[in-house]
């Protein structure tokens, strides 16, 4: 069995992150999903992930860069892993623990004038309490549960590009 080559994994990894976001607009403009502000993180992490991996693919570089992109990807990868830990451990806390519910991101988006882009970033990275909803499951698994499992999985591909003998 021969592994494919870089090329063809990169063009594949920024298929299937398309193919997540393609997923993530249904459950939110169809299934009508309000997204949360770490769940708008987790989606610019994947976002970065597939244009990464477009980047790499088009490049298709020599081993140096190869070992380069595999890098970056357990980084970015590990980001989103932890913002999805983040979501699972909000998801995870009694009633009375969970923090409060702030105003929506459309909204703070929609007047951003009235509200500090560190304030803005501190809630899209630590979260409210509306990320503690759990509105989507499917074998189990809440919608930052199978992100983790994604996130790990690009992990360790990086890792897999990283330790790739050429």
């Amino acid at each position: 069995m021969t592994i494919p080559a870089t090329r063809l994994l990169n063009l594949l990894l920024f298929l299937a992150c398309s193919s997540l976001m393609a997923f993530a607009f249904f459950l939110e403009y169809i299934k009508g999903l309000e997204p949360c502000p770490l769940c708008m993180s987790q989606r610019i992490v994947v976002i970065t992930i597939g244009v990464l991996a477009l980047i790499a693919a088009i490049h298709n570089p020599a081993k140096v860069g190869t070992k380069i992109y595999g890098v970056l990807l357990m980084l970015v990868a590990g980001i989103g892993a932890g913002l999805s830990s983040r979501q699972l451990w909000l998801q995870s806390l009694p009633a009375d623990e969970i923090p409060a519910c702030g105003p929506g991101l459309s909204y703070i988006v929609d007047n951003m004038e009235y509200f500090p882009m560190q304030e803005v970033l501190t809630m899209m990275l630590s979260g409210t309490g509306d990320c503690a909803e759990v509105q989507w499951v499917f074998l189990g698994l809440s919608i930052p549960g199978w992100t983790l499992v994604v996130f790990i999985s690009i992990g360790l591909m990086g890792l897999f590009q990283l330790l790739r003998k050429s």
